[in-house]
């Protein structure tokens, strides 16, 4: 079977889930543009970075030539590639996959296999409750259901993309599980080699101090500065809480700012590439994403990857998948984005359980649901149902 795969650039964490189909299927990944350190900096990561992990190995790959005048990943302009079109008609592809629909690369491509017959297959984590304005729900309301009941199939990563899909006037019965995932075992491994009493040392643990751990982007939509509040709270109450904070951005200074204002202890890391951030997961007690907008999280998989259990806002897309607040089986546990008292009150009902038995075997069991071996389970079987049918017919837009 010949599947073809278009994304934007080579990103850590797909990888390894080409590099596993390529063994499964005849498999070519095209990228429709070349992210440089600079850019990884314009994206929101603060400081210009390689990542430390082999991207390119494993798998056939094609970079297109990108003909757009700013090129970037961040705008629906900032991907031309029309080579992709005769790449596909001329490909013989058994099933074609696009990762999105948010460039205009990726609309080439999916015009492309409505034009020429190709079974066209989509796999993304959008969902209903990320913030829009009621123009742009409304315009969304007419074009979205004019094109997405026309893929041949659906890559499903978790609850929240199905139900958007759903919503939107997909057909159930073209769906495959197909979950988000990290590398599970890099993760385990790395972690297992850390020394977490020296780390915790070294940024200044005593022997009772809870560590909350956040990873990503500093950026006003990630709501670091929640953690803050929160740990005041706990501080309040009597609890050693500090904050660990992994990622650059804008909000770095500001987060200083606070954290003296509310007597808190930080620790502001800085960017850490891969490699380097088990050890870190490892060290920390929770990690905690309080974000108004997150697609996923994939953070969450990472910590749960190293043993480490999470808070999460309501915001974030994996809470339904991969939080569940209830024993037994408790991975974490969930709050109202923006309000730091609830935040604060979550840590409190997942301290009882840090280092437990039973927090270990759940975190394991998400970790096993949602993993690459399910996410290729699910994209082989998906190419070989779509590629015995009829494909959909091109959408008309009105």
């Amino acid at each position: 079977m010949r599947l073809g795969i278009l994304t934007t650039h080579p990103v850590q964490y797909y990888v390894p889930l080409y590099r596993a189909l390529a063994r499964e299927l005849d498999l070519e990944v095209f990228f429709s543009h070349r992210q440089t350190a600079a850019g990884q900096a314009a994206a929101g990561f603060g400081v210009g970075f390689e990542w430390d992990v082999p991207l390119l190995d494993g798998y056939a790959h094609t970079f297109l030539d990108n003909r757009a005048r700013r090129p970037s990943t961040d705008t629906f302009a900032g991907t031309h590639t029309p080579e992709i079109g005769r790449l596909i008609r001329q490909g013989k592809f058994d099933a074609f996959l696009v990762q999105g629909w948010y460039t205009r690369s990726l609309w080439q491509a999916m015009i492309a296999c409505w034009t020429s017959g190709t079974p066209l297959l989509i796999r993304g984590d959008s969902h209903l409750g990320t913030p829009r304005s009621g123009v742009r729900r409304a315009v969304k309301e007419v074009l979205y259901r004019s094109f997405i009941p026309r893929y041949d199939g659906y890559l499903v990563v978790g609850e929240q993309a199905r139900e958007y899909l759903l919503y939107y006037g997909a057909d159930p019965a073209r769906m495959d599980f197909t979950p988000h995932f990290v590398d599970a075992e890099f993760f385990r491994t790395h972690a297992a080699r850390a020394d977490r009493a020296a780390l915790r040392a070294e940024l200044g643990s005593g022997p009772d101090t809870l560590w909350l751990l956040f990873v990503g982007k500093l950026l006003p939509e990630k709501r670091p500065a929640d953690l803050i509040s929160a740990a005041a709270a706990l501080r309040a109450q009597g609890r050693d809480v500090r904050v660990a904070y992994v990622g650059a951005g804008p909000l770095a200074a500001d987060l200083g700012t606070a954290a003296t204002v509310q007597d808190v202890p930080i620790r502001r890391l800085g960017f850490k590439n891969q490699t380097e951030l088990p050890a870190y997961y490892a060290a920390a007690d929770l990690l905690v994403l309080p974000s108004d907008s997150e697609t996923w999280g994939l953070v969450v998989n990472e910590a749960f990857a190293c043993g480490t259990p999470a808070v999460v806002s309501d915001a974030v897309g994996c809470r339904p998948d991969l939080i569940t607040d209830a024993d037994p089986g408790r991975t974490g546990a969930a709050f109202p984005v923006g309000d730091p008292a609830a935040l604060a009150a979550a840590v409190e009902r997942v301290i009882p359980h840090l280092g437990t038995d039973a927090l270990a075997r759940a975190l394991a069991a998400r970790s096993d649901t949602y993993s690459l071996q399910a996410s290729v389970d699910g994209t082989v079987r998906a190419v070989e149902r779509v590629s015995t049918l009829v494909p959909q017919p091109a959408p008309v837009v009105a």
